[in-house]
């Protein structure tokens, strides 16, 4: 809803009708066609989003990145999905998002379990203790970046900034 401005679910959506949503004056692009069209010039960030079924993104993803040369991490809410990538794709970068409202105690789980590369942070945990813990273990990503006034507190407590819209707040 936020991106195309639909109801749709991708996961329980026909491809014919997901070929007809929009992001901006453009289509949605497939991931093969994002791939393409970035050709490895910019490092890209994936998010993969899961619901029940953790093990249909899986063959996708194989099959979109096989021959792709550009810098890129994978990332998800889900702590399955950086501790799949790695048992089963050992050299891909792997993070995981994590909200403000996750407790301590489940965020702690989710780290153990997921051991990732990266933390991807929501901007209201700037600051806090646990993330700084973290930072030096491993780099910290943060989102969403809407504002300037944001920009600034991720810039001090963050070392790289996830935008929404065009990437200037």
């Amino acid at each position: 809803m936020r991106i195309c401005a639909s109801p749709l679910k991708i996961g329980q959506s026909r491809w014919r009708d997901l070929t007809r949503l929009r992001v901006g004056e453009h289509p949605m692009p497939t991931l093969e066609s994002l791939l393409a069209l970035v050709d490895g010039r910019v490092p890209l960030l994936l998010e993969v989003k899961v619901e029940q079924d953790i093990w249909r993104w899986s063959p996708a993803l194989k099959t979109a990145l096989k021959d792709y040369r550009g810098p890129f991490g994978v990332m998800s809410f889900d702590a399955r999905v950086p501790r799949f990538l790695k048992t089963k794709f050992p050299g891909v970068r792997r993070g995981l998002v994590v909200g403000d409202d996750l407790s301590a105690f489940k965020r702690r789980i989710a780290l153990w379990f997921a051991q990732p590369d990266f933390l991807a942070v929501d901007r209201a945990a700037l600051g806090k203790p646990w993330v700084e813990r973290a930072r030096r273990r491993m780099p910290v990503y943060s989102w969403t970046i809407r504002t300037a006034e944001q920009r600034a507190q991720g810039a001090v407590h963050a070392d790289a900034l996830i935008w929404e819209a065009d990437g200037r707040p």
